[in-house]
């Protein structure tokens, strides 16, 4: 959970602590930006060690019922509808593509792709208050205090559609990040590993998931900001946030302000080139 907190106050360009004058790994002077540890150890100075899970409850209903939907699309696949028409066109592909791999793979992974976008859709309300509680902690504000309060605070505010602030980014990247790592690890298991080998097939789907999650990030940062943007919270809006009219003005700023990547390290964390340390508003400017 520090993990998450971490990266998105970062991911939001949040500075609390200046840059430091350290040593890169050729042992060459660099300024550096503080690492999780550093921020984590911020957020208890200020907030205290339950400062670190702010927006947690949210986190888990919604994980709890992202895990309900995706099981329950799956068991349609298996019993509905959907399933006779999978049944046809998996027959039928079969008979001229047999024991292909690569198709079964395919297939697999848009069952999956369904699965998930539907888990994401119904989950992302509640992903969208667990960022606004853990963005509070910028203008050190309490607006978003419990999941029950908080849809309320939001359909009162900005209506349905504030619950789906930053969707489609979310499923843009969620939908590649799911075939990237799925074909990879398809084509490592296939061409480099031998089929008796299960234990590395088991670490590659691990080590594609995570080239996949680097690649598809600026999605996912794209959602957040779009999530809390604008929202009356001090970290979304000027002058600490620019204001996004759509997640595409929100990309296009990023892209040429070169902030593509903003909180996707964690740990070894370079001085923005070009970029201004603002102390009162504590971030680059």
């Amino acid at each position: 959970w520090l993990w998450l907190s971490g990266r998105l106050l970062m991911g939001v360009g949040h500075e609390p602590l200046p840059p430091t004058l350290g040593r890169n790994l050729f042992g060459r002077q660099v300024y550096q930006l503080p690492g999780l540890f550093a921020y984590a150890k911020h957020i208890i100075k200020i907030d205290g060690k339950s400062g670190l899970f702010n927006g947690l409850a949210p986190n888990l209903v919604a994980r709890t019922i992202g895990t309900v939907v995706q099981r329950k699309v799956l068991q349609f696949y298996e019993k509905g509808f959907i399933f006779v028409i999978y049944l046809l066109v998996y027959t039928f592909v079969l008979s001229v593509f047999t024991q292909n791999k690569l198709y079964l793979s395919t297939l697999q992974t848009t069952k999956e792709m369904i699965a998930r976008s539907c888990a994401t859709i119904v989950t992302h309300p509640f992903h969208v208050i667990t960022l606004r509680c853990m963005v509070q902690f910028i203008g050190r504000e309490a607006k978003y205090s419990g999941v029950f309060d908080s849809i309320i605070t939001v359909y009162r505010e900005e209506g349905i559609l504030g619950f789906f602030a930053g969707l489609i980014p979310h499923l843009v990247g969620d939908v590649l990040s799911l075939w990237i790592c799925n074909l990879l690890a398809h084509l490592i298991n296939t061409y480099a590993i031998d089929d008796s080998v299960n234990e590395i097939k088991n670490c590659s789907q691990a080590v594609t998931g995570f080239f996949a999650s680097m690649l598809t990030y600026p999605f996912l940062l794209v959602s957040n900001l779009m999530a809390v943007n604008n929202c009356g919270l001090a970290g979304g809006l000027p002058p600490y946030a620019a204001v996004y009219p759509t997640w595409l003005d929100c990309w296009s700023h990023l892209s040429r302000e070169g902030n593509m990547s903003r909180g996707n390290s964690l740990f070894f964390r370079k001085l923005p080139a070009g970029k201004t340390y603002a102390i009162e508003q504590k971030r680059f400017f």
